[in-house]
């Protein structure tokens, strides 16, 4: 049957007739590749990444090519394919994977994730997703909730990642302001502007880019020495703004900022908000689990008081991507301002409560299912299983900021103990500890961070990220949002940093 099997094609499984056997052959298979993949991805001896350079995959590895034929290949072949595809890739799931808010690899999650690969279905209508549609509105009650709404006038939907739920926070706050433009478009409109924070998400700016509205008309606004937007700055540039005669609307709050981890003072924005009657979206795509944990969800106080918020639980919650929800307090905005009727999806006269047809809230019409990982997961886990989890990674970062606290050869980007899990730091190699503080020993600085990472990416041992942030030059940024991750690992990480770093 092994012979049998390496000369078969893929038009040879189900629905071919006689495919039952082959297929469950071929998929057991699948399913052994993706085992031993799981089993190296929370080995700590293993690499992280077999690094290639774009060019080494264009042109081919050794039985790896990335080149499409006219004719089938083998079934032997595409688990050659598959095998290869997970070994040149990088493990995120690997305990020592700092690169990223999103890292770690989730079972259970993963289980999830092949379950909705096998149902294969579209979100837009209960009529094709039953049970995922009613699931997401349990999820998304579940979330209003702890935000601290009431679920009778709130609304929600899961939208591809934060970028998009930061783009239907703008959209809708604008609509709300002005429901002329779904009809009459941008003529309708005064020069409106809006604010965000200086250490806020680029995909602010992506959204007002493409609503039409302009980055020019996206103004930042200051932050403190920690990265937290200054109230009476946001204040002083709504009050400048008035003065030209642009038309705030809209002031989007970060709780948990991508770089420093920064909370923005939510109360004081909300009164501002309230005051010169703004709306107010949060950001809370990468601090939004911290709701999940006592200890920890006072740094995100005032949320309740927003008028929108994005929350991914495929970050601090670890699951697996994309997941990531779009929640608005005001219900029936999402769907004024999207639903376009189509008569051949969302007729009136279905046999169920159409209530449950969720596409005409959406921008999409096509909509992957994201939530069952994340209600399999919840399930798993119960909500004291993800306060546990959040709060191991709170506890691993302050064990992290302290270690380099003590350490010379460390400095630390902010001396006082982080809020979240982002720790931000510079590695001076020993050459440099002489050279004064000031321009010369910034430029050669700036180039330490990026070398020490080349290096870990090309030996595959760890991932971390850095970047230059307003006047400090390259820093590393530590992240700990992977349950896998131990104290070994980020004691290894420093480690590895002085390895590689202490002759540059």
């Amino acid at each position: 049957t092994d012979l049998a099997f390496y000369l078969c094609l893929a038009l040879d499984l189900l629905p071919s007739k006689d495919g039952k056997d082959l297929t469950k052959c071929f998929l057991l298979q699948v399913v052994n590749i993706l085992l031993r993949y799981i089993k190296t991805t929370f080995d700590v001896k293993s690499k992280i990444l077999d690094f290639h350079h774009p060019h080494q995959l264009l042109e081919g590895l050794d039985g790896f090519n990335l080149e499409l034929s006219d004719h089938p290949e083998s079934l032997e072949q595409l688990l050659v394919d598959c095998t290869d595809t997970l070994k040149y890739g990088v493990k995120t799931g690997h305990p020592r994977f700092f690169n990223q808010l999103s890292s770690g690899l989730d079972v259970v999650g993963l289980a999830g994730e092949w379950l909705t690969a096998a149902a294969n279905t579209n979100m837009f209508t209960y009529e094709i997703a039953p049970v995922f549609t009613v699931m997401e509105m349990v999820l998304l009650k579940k979330m209003y909730e702890i935000i601290g709404w009431g679920e009778t006038e709130a609304d929600g939907i899961f939208a591809p990642g934060g970028s998009i739920s930061n783009l239907y926070g703008v959209l809708v706050a604008r609509y709300k302001q002005y429901p002329a433009i779904k009809r009459q478009g941008m003529m309708a409109l005064p020069c409106i502007v809006l604010f965000v924070s200086e250490q806020g998400h680029y995909s602010v700016k992506k959204a007002a880019a493409i609503l039409g509205i302009g980055t020019d008309n996206v103004i930042e606004v200051k932050c403190d020495e920690r990265g937290k937007m200054i109230p009476a700055e946001l204040e002083k540039n709504i009050l400048q703004a008035k003065r030209k005669g642009h038309i705030p609307f809209c002031v989007t709050a970060t709780a948990g900022t991508t770089v420093f981890g920064a909370f923005d003072p939510l109360h004081d924005i909300a009164d501002i908000c309230e005051a010169h009657r703004l709306w107010m979206h949060v950001d809370a795509a990468w601090g939004g689990g911290l709701l999940l944990s006592r200890n920890h969800s006072h740094k995100l106080s005032g949320i309740e008081r927003a008028n929108s918020v994005t929350w991914n639980p495929h970050k601090l919650m670890g699951v697996p991507l994309q997941c990531s929800a779009i929640l608005i307090r005001e219900k029936g905005l999402l769907e004024a301002c999207n639903q376009m009727h189509a008569t051949y999806l969302f007729q009136p006269d279905k046999l169920y409560n159409v209530d449950f047809d969720t596409g005409d809230r959406t921008i999409q019409c096509g909509r992957h299912v994201d939530v069952f990982k994340l209600w399999l997961m919840w399930k798993a886990k119960g909500t004291c299983g993800f306060e546990a989890q959040i709060n191991g990674h709170m506890e691993l970062a302050k064990y992290f900021y302290k270690v380099l606290k003590k350490k010379d050869n460390f400095k630390l980007v902010f001396d006082a103990e982080p809020e979240f899990t982002n720790v931000c730091f510079w590695y001076f190699p020993p050459r440099l500890k002489h050279i004064p503080e000031g321009f010369e020993r910034d430029q050669e600085l700036q180039k330490i961070a990026p070398k020490i990472k080349a290096q870990m990416t090309e030996e595959g041992t760890a991932m971390i990220s850095y970047q230059p942030c307003g006047d400090k030059v390259n820093f590393f940024r530590m992240v700990v949002s992977n349950p896998a991750t131990r104290q070994a690992d980020v004691d290894y990480l420093i480690d590895e940093i002085e390895r590689l770093g202490k002759d540059l």
